[in-house]
Order: structure tokens, then C-alpha cells, then sequence
């Protein structure tokens, strides 16, 4: 399959309408940036040292937020996922969510953090309104979590998620699947979350590492992680009736104790099913994580900019949405931004 834009056939859209791409995909998620900034190292994600965040005053505003979102809500957005970096270091986040929970049309907010913040944060979280969270967590060996975060974190990443449990929150983890890495965390985080009936939803390691250390060499494949699952868990069923536009592929234990899922972008691309687009922390407009193309609507933002401005950009940026990523192709050409760069 050739993976390109398309100009289409289709008449241009109303303002007013829903959020609909050449290809006929209907936008309702929309994912958030609220910082570049994080407080641990992932080797696969960001170097040790000598990360050059955006100055400050390049980020977006609460209130320039807000405005985008309720903007998006009356075009048909209903989902929001808030991400980084790390979304926790941002001062202040709880107010974020209240201010996002009172725009009308909004049904869903979540949150991806690697909980090393979140001990304190959970209950003002829940209290703002906040739905959802998804944690990342790629071991439960406090050893290898260091060689993989470079930071001593493990237990304050345990105690969040103990207290998110205590708030009500339904929670997800989150792994990074790193080959020759990760095999012997496949099946504890599994048993893990069977546990404390948390989903574990790995993820195949993808090319938006800031070092270029990405190889496929390096994708531990959805098909591994499942035979590793049945050997040494359960066997495995695929959740049926799933919702065809989310990003993992379900699976439950036959014995009935737990889900799992599997983010397999590069070996089962989904693309053709996306609903999602992207704002950075610093007011970009993505179409796809993958997209070598963005639309600054800071600047529109800090303008004197009408909300129909704001409308019509969004519109036009679904339009120019690809069918998908080129990942398995020789045309492919990894983002200009790393994975921190553009939100989780």
C-alpha cells in the first residue's frame, strides 16, 4: 500500500461541519502537548543531557488552550488526551482540567504520565474532572527502570499509581517494547495488571527517538509479545465488537482475569482507522504523530485572530491528513521532531 496525501474529489467542507479528512475519517480526538519538559531520560526518548526544551514563552497558555479546544468541541472534537513530556511538571495542571471539562461538547479527558508526580496530584486531578489515566511503565525490575529512565524513580512511579487507584481512576499502563530489552518484562507486567485490573498495553518501539537510535532490529513485534504472553500467562483472545478507531488491539485471557493490548505501528499499521490529530506545547497543528508537516496556530492564537480563523485551519489540516504513515516503506522519513517534541 502506497502511504500519500490526496487532494481528493470531496467538496470543500463547512465551518461549522464535522472534521472529516479526504479519505472519510471522522475526527473526535484530539490530543494535547502541555509541556516539552520531562523528569526522566528514557534512552529511547530523550538524551541524558543537553536538551534544548522551548523557551517558556513559546509554550501555550491555559487560556490559549482552552480557546483552541472550544473552538475544536463545536467542530465535533469530544475526546482529549493531555501528554508532554511529561504533562505533571506543568505548574498548575489541575486548573487545565477544570478549564477543559466546563467546554461544552467535551465527554473525555485523560492523561499519559510516567507517574513519578502523580502521588500528589491524583486526587486534584480527579477532583478537576479529570477521566482517565494511562501510565508508562516498561518494567517492574527498579534496576532496569533506572538503566531505561537513567532516574531513581521507580518507587514514586508505584505509589502513583497506587494513589490514581485510590482516586477511582481506570487506568492503563503503558510499555515500550524494546527487542532484546523488555522479553522478560512481557509476562510480570501482564501478571501485574491481572493483579490490580489495570490493562498493560504494550507498544512497539517507534522511530521518534531525539538520538537516532531507532532500528527495526529493535521492534519487539506485537506476534512475539503474544507468543511470550501464552507461554508463560494464559492464553489470549481477541476482544471482539472492539472500537475499530482505537489504537490498540485488545486481547483478554481466556481464563477471564485481564486484558491486554498491543500498539503495533509498525508491524500492523492502523492508520486507515485514525481519528486523532495533534496540538504541541508549543501551538502546532499535527495531522498525524508521524506527519513531516504542521500548522502554527500560536501564531494565530496571539493574533487578533477570529474563531472562524481557527476553524478553517483545523478543517484544512484534516484535509491534508495522509492515509497513513510510510513506516514499512523506503519513502519513509521520520519526523523532524522527537516523540517529547510532539506529545505522547
Amino acid at each position: 500500500m502506497i502511504f500519500a496525501h490526496s487532494e481528493g474529489n470531496a467538496p470543500a467542507p463547512e465551518l461549522d461541519g464535522p472534521l472529516v479528512d479526504t479519505f472519510g475519517r471522522v475526527h473526535d480526538n484530539l490530543r494535547i502537548s502541555v509541556t516539552d519538559r520531562c523528569n526522566i531520560r528514557c534512552f529511547y526518548c530523550m538524551p541524558e543531557e543537553g536538551v534544548q526544551f522551548q523557551p517558556r514563552q513559546e509554550i501555550l497558555s491555559f487560556e490559549e488552550i482552552a480557546r483552541f479546544v472550544r473552538v475544536a468541541a463545536e467542530m465535533g472534537i469530544t475526546k482529549l488526551r493531555l501528554t508532554g513530556g511529561e504533562p505533571l511538571v506543568r505548574k498548575d495542571l489541575p486548573e487545565l482540567v477544570t478549564m477543559l471539562s466546563a467546554i461544552p461538547g467535551i465527554r473525555d479527558i485523560a492523561l499519559t504520565t510516567n507517574a513519578v508526580l502523580l502521588k500528589g496530584l491524583a486526587r486534584p486531578l480527579r477532583e478537576a474532572g479529570l477521566h482517565r489515566l494511562n501510565v508508562h511503565l516498561d518494567t517492574l525490575d527498579p534496576a532496569k527502570f533506572e538503566r531505561i529512565t537513567r532516574r531513581d524513580d521507580f518507587a514514586k512511579v508505584i505509589q502513583g499509581i497506587d494513589a490514581a487507584q485510590a482516586e477511582g481512576f481506570p487506568l492503563k499502563l503503558n510499555a515500550v517494547a524494546v527487542k532484546g530489552l523488555v522479553e522478560d518484562d512481557i509476562a510480570p507486567l501482564a501478571r501485574f495488571g491481572r493483579d490490580r485490573g489495570i490493562e498493560v498495553r504494550y507498544i512497539e518501539f517507534m522511530p521518534l527517538d531525539a538520538q537516532g537510535i531507532w532500528d527495526r532490529n529493535g521492534v519487539l513485534s506485537a506476534t512475539e509479545m503474544i507468543g511470550i504472553l501464552e507461554r508463560e500467562v494464559g492464553p489470549l483472545e481477541e476482544v471482539p465488537d472492539r472500537d475499530p478507531r482505537a489504537p490498540a488491539t485488545e486481547y483478554r485471557f481466556v481464563d477471564g482475569m485481564g486484558r491486554v493490548g498491543f500498539i503495533a505501528s509498525v508491524t500492523r499499521p492502523f492508520c486507515l482507522n485514525c481519528n486523532r490529530i495533534r496540538l504541541t506545547a508549543d501551538g502546532h497543528l499535527r495531522y498525524c504523530l508521524f506527519a513531516i508537516e504542521e500548522t502554527n496556530v500560536k501564531a494565530l492564537l496571539r493574533s487578533s485572530c477570529t474563531d472562524t480563523q481557527i476553524a478553517q485551519v483545523l478543517h484544512e489540516t484534516v484535509r491534508r491528513k495522509w492515509i497513513g504513515h510510510e513506516i514499512n516503506s523506503n519513502r519513509f522519513v521520520p519526523p523532524p521532531r522527537p516523540m517529547y517534541a510532539i506529545g505522547g
